[in-house]
């Protein structure tokens, strides 16, 4: 089964850097899309950026351009999201996960989650 564990959030100032790690379990990481989400406290589960198999295509939501890079090391199987300028409007629980449907958008399109790690930015 598939497992994917986050690691790097933390306590940060507004303007301040953090970089999230997944790590993946399976031979298989390198075959899949994968994705950053997260989310606010009384607020759905929004998409923040994506990477294809290669990590060659990338994707990103409007808010985070410019700002977030992800990116993936399939010998490792791990994805990184790299977060620098962070706002306190970033303050989330981010959650890795696994893309198996059409869209990178989308959340019913990812098939594993990892449980998430909280970033939480300050001001």
């Amino acid at each position: 089964q598939v497992q994917l564990v986050e690691s790097g959030g933390g306590l940060v100032q507004a303007g301040g850097s953090l970089r999230l790690s997944c790590a993946a379990s399976g031979r298989t990481f390198s075959s899949y899309g994968m994705g950053w989400f997260r989310q606010a406290p009384g607020k759905e589960r929004e998409f923040v950026a994506g990477a294809n198999w290669s990590g060659g295509s990338t994707y990103y939501a409007d808010f985070v351009k410019g700002r977030f890079t992800i990116s993936r090391d399939n010998a490792k199987n791990t994805l990184y999201l790299q977060m620098n300028s962070l706002k306190p409007e970033d303050t989330a629980v981010y959650s890795c996960a696994r893309k198996y449907g059409s869209s990178f958008y989308r959340t019913v399109d990812y098939d594993y989650w990892g449980q998430g790690t909280q970033v939480t930015v300050s001001s």
